[in-house]
């Protein structure tokens, strides 16, 4: 078993942060808006320090089962982004899935957020590679 890479579990965190900004702005953040429900109005007075802090935070404990897997595996290079799209696509995506039919959002809603959870993913498993 090896170490955990701490540095990329923190840039790894850092990275899918980055993919949700730009994700929920610049590529789909009025169709999000609209598919939630949520609007300018809506979201005044959001304590939105709280809300990015915890995401980050979640995503960070992403990234530390997501090292701590490739430690006690040492896969791969292609293995890793393997390991990483598939937990997205086949963990995340599908958990999401479930609460979205409970909760009665749109399939606008769902693939958007999915889309989210599998580059977000992606762009972690790339900064495991890239830092080994």
């Amino acid at each position: 078993m090896g170490n955990i890479n701490l540095l990329a579990v923190v840039l790894g965190a850092v990275a899918f942060f980055v993919v949700g900004m730009v994700w929920y702005t610049v590529l789909f953040g009025k169709a999000w808006q609209k598919a939630s429900g949520m609007n300018p109005d809506s979201t005044a007075g959001a304590n939105m320090a709280l809300i990015f802090g915890l995401s980050f935070l979640f995503e960070l404990l992403i990234a530390t089962m997501l090292g701590h897997t490739f430690a006690r595996t040492n896969p791969s290079d292609t293995a890793k982004m393997m390991i990483a799209i598939g937990f997205g696509a086949c963990v995340m995506v599908p958990a999401i899935g479930i609460n979205y039919l409970y909760l009665r959002k749109t399939a606008a809603h769902f693939f958007i957020d999915a889309g989210h959870f599998i580059v977000g993913m992606a762009a972690m498993g790339a900064v495991f590679v890239a830092l080994g």
